[in-house]
């Protein structure tokens, strides 16, 4: 199976008025493990005319926004408009296929991408006809839930403390964290449940 890990750090919570700072997506092929620092790997920071967040989003990101202060020419950034043909050039060369409707699907995973991430790639420009989600999406967090204990699905940091993690604290920078969602999948690809036949 191959999947894309994406994730993405943004100005706010809200997807109808905050903005993708930045984005970035992993290639994990389950077949041919590559050393993380090896799988091909998307970043880009997108650059708005004009920015809306909450101050708790902006201090987070506040290394994006110098970087996306910098006035030197940098290559990982683009505009919002940009963004979905830039990641589906990104997908076609790394062998993903179009489909009939010339839409590049493909399964995604990350740290709570069904409800967050996913609202903001809705709201690009070119979502659904350049690229779009598989229906079902992998979340590391339903791997590391205590059925016992929690009440809830597992934050990032407690799934990577309960994987052993060295560092269990999370980077909030795109390409690391959708590292970590790889790295925190790997160790259930050779456990099924079931038995293939």
């Amino acid at each position: 199976m191959r999947y894309i890990s994406l994730d993405l750090e943004t100005s706010g919570s809200n997807p109808l008025r905050h903005q993708i700072l930045e984005l970035a997506a992993v290639v994990e092929d389950t077949k041919q493990l590559r050393p993380l620092a090896e799988l091909p790997a998307f970043r880009r920071v997108v650059r708005h005319p004009e920015l809306v967040g909450t101050a708790g989003a902006l201090a987070l990101n506040a290394g994006l926004l110098q970087e996306l202060a910098c006035k030197e020419p940098n290559p990982e950034l683009c505009a919002p408009t940009e963004l979905l043909p830039q990641l589906r050039d990104f997908l076609l060369a790394q062998g993903f296929k179009a489909d009939k409707k010339d839409c590049v699907a493909v399964t995604m995973a990350g740290k709570n991408i069904a409800v967050f991430d996913l609202g903001f790639l809705r709201e690009l420009p070119g979502y659904g006809t350049l690229v779009r989600a598989e229906p079902a999406m992998l979340d590391p967090a339903a791997f590391y839930l205590n059925w016992r204990k929690d009440s809830r699905l597992p934050t990032m940091q407690i799934c990577k403390a309960r994987a052993g993690f060295e560092d269990d604290t999370v980077a909030h920078q795109a390409l690391a964290d959708a590292l970590d969602v790889v790295q925190l999948l790997r160790p259930f690809y050779e456990l099924p449940v079931y038995k293939v036949k």
